[in-house]
């Protein structure tokens, strides 16, 4: 019985150093893993401060802001309606007299020489009168002189075109600083 008892006794300590050979191993690989953890502790520590303020205190504080602040958000909001009124008005008028201009720029010479001809009866021809070279009629607007001025008024034109599409951006932008202003607000 002692040499069973012994060999018995043998295969339990050979496991039992098994055990603790598998257990050393954890020990170690759980300490590799939490080594760090004081560390994270102190990293991933949040403070929290809170300073209560009681509901009608902060109710209070609302309203005061809110009347303190409400008559210069509406006196902004009706300076910025009368501004962009004002702005699509003046658009509207530039776009009206460029529509003039081109229409004016766009009747024909012929008109122009039918209702001299018709203002001046005499210089018909064969009315018996002797017709006077163009350039030398009382009136009459010489080939140069008519580039000019159609050069003038194409100039007119793109000045206006130009002028519109700005005070356009200019509105696109008011509103872009508006709508900013009153979304901090």
């Amino acid at each position: 019985m002692s040499a069973i008892t012994t060999s018995s006794y043998g295969d339990c300590v050979a496991s039992l150093r098994t055990s603790l050979s598998f257990l050393e191993s954890s020990v170690g690989t759980l300490g590799s893993g939490v080594a760090d953890f004081p560390r994270l502790a102190s990293v991933l520590k949040t403070v929290r401060h809170y300073e209560l303020i009681p509901q009608p205190t902060l109710a209070a504080a609302e309203a005061s802001l809110r009347d303190e602040i409400g008559p210069f958000v509406a006196l902004l909001l009706d300076r910025a309606d009368k501004q962009l009124d004002r702005q699509a008005r003046r658009v509207e008028t530039l776009k009206a007299r460029a529509d003039l201009n081109a229409g004016r720029l766009s009747s024909s010479n012929a008109h122009h020489d039918a209702e001299l001809q018709r203002q001046r009866p005499w210089l018909r021809p064969g009315t018996g009168s002797t017709r006077l070279p163009t350039n030398q009629v009382p009136g009459k607007v010489s080939d140069s002189e008519a580039a000019l001025r159609a050069r003038v008024v194409r100039q007119r034109r793109e000045a206006l075109k130009y002028s519109v599409e700005r005070l356009e951006l200019e509105v696109l932008q008011k509103e872009r600083e508006l709508r900013l202003r009153l979304d901090k607000a």
